[in-house]
């Protein structure tokens, strides 16, 4: 009997330390979140961002056979550890990718997908973005901090948020060219929890009009901390898509909409009608029941790889909108700043 509960208790323990860690943007203070940390969770996870990546990276297969690499690189004082997952001959000599026939600096048929974490670092291990798909190769790119938080900081506040918005552009711009062949006009952007506040808040605001492309924030967003660069052709080129659930953190959901309705006001001052806006700025949170990017009702992991593998239907040139189990997520902004929440998590 006494083994028996011995069983139990340690079956129970075992399940409560592997609960996925990127739940929420970490917040210092009085605030309410919704819940806490996982101490040793995040420990596990930053201890696995600190193994070593070879100069020439770890070189592993993908869910659709083709070729992932990782690497870590130092940019701007920054050390950037990132994956690619591309066909073997996109990738660069130099890259140690067998089969690689790419010339570096040369311009590939296929865009990219680039992915930027939540707090904790779950959606770089995971690489939900991984394979080709809608001729878009998957990138993640890992927070350069022990807390893997995209922005440093805690909360809202991610008071490294411009620092580390340069650094994902450079990688972009510098040293991807390095490793693989793609087009440098085909090039979007995915954002989870803490990630989408760093793309929203600094990265969209400083570089998204040179991309011209399009981002998908996930279950948070900020309005621009940083002063927007050319706004006129940001809001007219750079489609954007907000996704949250009504059973959203309680601290995200005054932020989602403040950053829609910020987003909304470039557009109308760009001179855009609501029609324009409707095509370029789409909002959803029908999902409810999974909490934090919950969007599948069921929990964080499959909620975002959910929206992983209908990002064509997001962000397609010929998108309908349509998810797997929530329907048309195409929302217009106009007339739906103000989401409506039911619960916090």
């Amino acid at each position: 009997m006494y083994e028996s509960w011995i069983r139990i208790v340690s079956f129970i323990l075992l399940s409560f330390l592997t609960l996925p860690v990127e739940s929420l943007p970490k917040h210092k203070g009085t605030a309410t979140t919704g819940t806490t940390s996982n101490t040793k969770a995040n420990a596990a996870a930053a201890a696995a961002a600190a193994a070593p990546a070879s100069p020439s990276g770890g070189i592993t297969k993908a869910t659709d056979g083709s070729t992932i690499l990782d690497k870590t690189v130092t940019i701007n004082g920054l050390s950037i550890r990132y994956k690619i997952s591309a066909p073997a001959e996109s990738f660069t000599a130099a890259s140690g990718v067998t089969g690689a026939a790419a010339t570096a600096n040369s311009t590939g048929t296929a865009g990219l997908n680039v992915l930027l974490h939540g707090d904790g670092g779950q959606s770089f291990f995971d690489f939900p973005n991984q394979a080709v798909q809608n001729n878009l190769m998957g990138v993640a790119v890992l927070a350069p901090n022990k807390n893997l938080f995209w922005g440093g900081g805690s909360g809202l506040q991610r008071t490294d948020g411009v620092a580390h918005a340069a650094a994902v552009n450079s990688l972009i711009q510098n040293q991807l060219p390095k490793d693989m062949a793609f087009d440098p006009g085909n090039v979007f952007f995915t954002g989870v929890s803490g990630g989408a506040l760093l793309l929203s808040g600094f990265f969209v605001p400083a570089f998204g009009a040179q991309y011209k492309t399009g981002v998908v924030l996930n279950c948070g967003a900020l309005a621009p901390q940083v002063n927007v660069a050319d706004a006129a052709t940001l809001a007219t080129s750079m489609k954007i898509h907000f996704q949250s659930t009504q059973d959203e953190l309680a601290l995200l959901q005054p932020a989602i909409p403040k950053a829609i309705t910020a987003y909304e006001k470039l557009a109308t001052t760009a001179g855009m009608s609501a029609a324009q806006i409707g095509a370029m700025q789409t909002v959803d949170n029908t999902p409810n029941g999974g909490g934090h990017c919950g969007f599948d009702g069921k929990g964080f992991v499959t909620g975002v790889q959910l929206m992983s593998t209908n990002y064509a239907n997001i962000m397609g040139a010929d998108a309908t909108g349509q998810v797997t189990g929530i329907g048309n997520v195409k929302k217009t902004v106009v007339g739906n700043e103000a989401l409506k929440f039911t619960s916090a998590t």
